[in-house]
């Protein structure tokens, strides 16, 4: 059985003069602007490389979270930050990387298994298996 979520977005006008509102299921996003200022100049609102980085560290930090419960471990802190790269290309614009970087504070476990169990989460989580672009990690690991 397949998990559905949605998310929806509405735009009035065209071009760099249209404004845009986003939306979530949940409503933990609810009409929230977006547009050409909002992606390319800083303006106050979201955009969608936004939401795909914090789609992307909340994806890998809970894949992350749950493999390190199942190698038998209980107690411990896992923070993530997201970069997603949109750059020119052509006549138009492509997504072509996320960047994680990783903060871990786990008990009871080394830093050679720890790293190996956060690239496989970087591999397999959901997200990462979507995106179409180069992904890496810059893990630090506190023990």
């Amino acid at each position: 059985m397949a998990i559905v979520k949605s998310g929806s977005a509405q735009y009035d006008g065209l071009g760099k003069d249209g404004k845009g509102h986003v939306s979530t299921q949940s409503g933990a996003l609810s009409d929230q602007p977006y547009g050409f200022q909002t992606r390319f100049e800083d303006k106050p609102g979201t955009n969608p490389e936004e939401l795909i980085a914090a789609a992307h560290a909340s994806c890998f930090t809970m894949a992350l979270s749950f493999a390190l419960e199942k190698a038998g471990h209980t107690e411990g802190t896992l923070k993530t930050t997201a970069k997603v790269s949109l750059e020119k290309e052509g006549d138009g614009f492509t997504v072509t990387r996320s960047d994680l970087t990783l903060t871990g504070s786990v008990e009871g476990i080394d830093e050679a298994k720890f790293m190996d169990l956060a690239n496989e989460a970087k591999a397999n989580c959901p997200i990462s298996k979507l995106l179409n672009a180069e992904i890496t990690l810059d893990a630090t690991f506190e023990g």
